[in-house]
């Protein structure tokens, strides 16, 4: 009976610290190329990318309030530390001009390409969490070996997808053809995965002061609401790109600010809290496979061979890497379990010499 309730919390264990991180990761990164996807559909027929902003950082903050009213801990936030503050006024900025360059980024260019640009984030984040002495660098161990064979794989399978087309597989709608300015879009999405590397990190150092997933989204995003409130109404003057009327544009921001800025948001925290932020940002590259197929369905977009052989290359890599750091973690358990069966016959043996 004690065997079996031992191997039944082994598999809770398991089922907690590993598989349920990895679906919650992986359907985030769907609905935030769902909601890129609709953003884009939605701009096509005239949403200000502001309004858009705006309202989806208001339809979160309605959402995290009830949320945090709901599940909300008694636990106060420590806002008399100055550092703590100054971090999650630190962490409004880069969450809001992030989010301002990915919406401007993804109306000039298309949920793909933003996808296959977020292959920077990992590396960002890797290079950023090894500075700040998060995450720990042994080239002859196998696991570190599999995630840097695991990102160059997952980089090169997202640059076939943008240098390499092939013949169609699924033709354009003839509604949704458009030209681009692809460059100012890559740079403006560069900027804003770059941007987001940093707010994984910040934000993994505001969880070891104040563990508390929703109150801390939902103050960030509060914050980010009255912010973007003075950018976005000073920058978009026409007072009729405000109204919004049912049909896509208002189907992205309640999609965008229920799924994306709120829940996305708290998942990632949560992500961040117990895995760290080079694990969240391991996902993104998975990202692109689902905007090729989303763009290809939702929005008419041709859909390439080279996607295809470009997606299917970058999903080998992404699987790479996610080995490389379950092995990580494996490893890491068993040190740590070997330590604490040796620290009690440890004490034991101090007690007897005494």
């Amino acid at each position: 009976m004690t065997r079996r309730s031992g191997e039944e919390t082994v598999a809770w264990r398991y089922f907690k610290r590993d598989v349920l991180p990895l679906s919650a990761m992986i359907a985030v990164e769907c609905t935030t190329v769902g909601s890129t996807t609709l953003f884009k559909a939605a701009t096509l027929r005239g949403l200000s990318f502001y309004v858009f902003v705006f309202y989806s950082y208001v339809v979160a903050t309605l959402v995290l309030f009830t949320l945090s009213l709901i599940f909300g801990r008694s636990r106060r936030l420590p806002l008399a530390k100055a550092p703590l503050f100054f971090k999650i006024f630190l962490l409004t900025l880069l969450g809001l001009t992030s989010r301002i360059a990915g919406c401007k980024g993804i109306e000039y260019s298309s949920p793909t390409l933003s996808s296959a640009i977020s292959n920077l984030t990992p590396a960002f984040t890797f290079m950023l969490a090894v500075f700040f002495r998060m995450e720990q660098v042994m080239l002859r161990s196998s696991a570190t070996q599999a995630k840097i064979i695991g990102t160059i794989v997952s980089i090169s399978g997202a640059l076939v997808i943008v240098l390499y087309k092939g013949p169609k597989l699924l033709f354009a709608a003839s509604f949704t053809s458009f030209e681009s300015s692809w460059i100012i879009g890559g740079l403006l999405l560069a900027l804003q995965y770059v941007l987001l590397s940093v707010w994984y990190i910040l934000q993994t150092q505001i969880m070891e002061i104040y563990p508390e997933e929703i109150s801390v989204v939902f103050i960030y995003n509060f914050c980010a609401m009255l912010i973007s409130a003075l950018v976005c109404l000073f920058a978009e003057k026409d007072l009729n790109s405000w109204k919004l009327k049912p049909g896509t544009s208002l189907a992205a921001v309640i999609y965008s600010g229920i799924f994306d800025t709120s829940l996305g948001s708290v998942i990632h925290t949560w992500g961040l809290h117990l895995k760290g932020p080079v694990y969240v940002s391991l996902f993104k590259p998975l990202s692109i496979a689902i905007a090729v197929i989303m763009a290809a369905i939702f929005l008419g977009d041709a859909l390439h061979l080279g996607s295809v052989i470009g997606s299917v290359i970058l999903s080998f890599g992404f699987y790479t890497v996610i080995w490389g750091k379950a092995r990580e973690d494996a490893t890491k358990r068993v040190s740590d379990s070997e330590q604490s069966l040796l620290s009690p016959a440890h004490n034991r043996e101090d007690e007897t010499l005494s």
